[in-house]
């Protein structure tokens, strides 16, 4: 499940400066730093695909023996390899330049960290990253896999009515979302559909798609559809509870709008591969 890559797309090299800012981002780092310490125990080996500045592997390295951290952009390499040794536990961490899709530790592993994550799973490589590794890994180890942080994800897709005007100028264009924040440029027409689940130590999908009814509970007109992804880091099975980290939302607007009224039943259509751009987003709504 290797598909073909262009060196400059999003999910190979984000440009440093984003990688900076995921240093900033709460949620996320609160919510991996949980999942690792919770997933990783005393004296694990690790595997963290798409290491970026190392963070992840520094969260892993606090238990592990041993981490191996992979990166196959050269100049995040070099930051990586700057920045850990300024941190406890570097000494237990291996910075390895190699493609992730190519990879595997020298010998079996424990957990492996992969966040190559965008919301609906577009643009990055997360889902045939570890397709790619499950194959091979297990034809060079055998079983068992790794535990895999995160453990799963849900995709939800919601109808809304989108403002997109901005300081007068009408622009009908993707929007991310803060998830926690209040959006009142929208209007949500419908609770969120569950169009995806899946658990990465099971077989992994090669395509997003649903052919399905949303029924909305308010009038408006529906221009837009949200996509929301749900990552669970980790499951915590003793506690009944689970360690998440919710995507940016995505709003993404829709060629044909629809006027539509409380119990309305709408048709929605959509299929793409993990990783496409988002041009390859393209869904279809009619009314039943």
């Amino acid at each position: 499940m290797n598909p073909p890559q262009d060196p400059l797309e999003i999910g190979q090299f984000i440009p440093l400066h984003y990688h900076y800012n995921m240093l900033n981002d709460t949620a996320r780092m609160t919510g991996f730093k949980a999942a690792i310490e919770h997933a990783v125990k005393p004296g694990a080996r690790v595997l963290d695909l798409g290491g970026g500045t190392g963070v992840l592997s520094f969260f892993a390295a606090k238990n592990a023996a041993k981490v191996w951290c992979v990166e196959k952009n050269p100049e995040l390499v070099r930051e990586a390899r700057r920045i850990l040794p300024l941190n406890p536990y570097s000494e237990r961490i291996e910075v390895v330049e190699a493609d992730a899709f190519d990879y595997l530790p020298p010998e079996p592993v424990d957990v492996v960290i992969c966040e190559m994550i965008h919301v609906a799973m577009l643009r990055e490589k997360q889902i045939a990253v570890i397709a790619s590794f499950k194959e091979r890994y297990l034809r060079k180890f055998g079983t068992p896999l790794p535990i895999f942080v995160p453990e799963a994800m849900i995709q939800a897709v919601q109808p809304v009515e989108q403002r997109f005007d901005f300081a007068g100028y009408y622009a009908p264009t993707i929007l991310f979302q803060h998830p926690t924040a209040i959006q009142p440029d929208t209007r949500e027409l419908g609770e969120p559909a569950i169009y995806q689940m899946l658990c990465y130590d099971e077989a992994l999908p090669e395509s997003c798609a649903w052919d399905d009814v949303i029924i909305t509970h308010s009038a408006g007109r529906m221009n837009a559809l949200r996509f929301i992804t749900k990552n669970i880091l980790a499951i915590q099975v003793a506690e009944q509870s689970t360690i998440d980290w919710i995507n940016q939302y995505l709003v993404l607007p829709l060629d044909n709008p629809l006027s539509v009224q409380a119990g309305d039943r709408i048709q929605v259509r959509f299929s793409y591969r993990p990783g496409d751009s988002f041009a390859e987003l393209r869904p279809e709504v009619s009314r039943l």
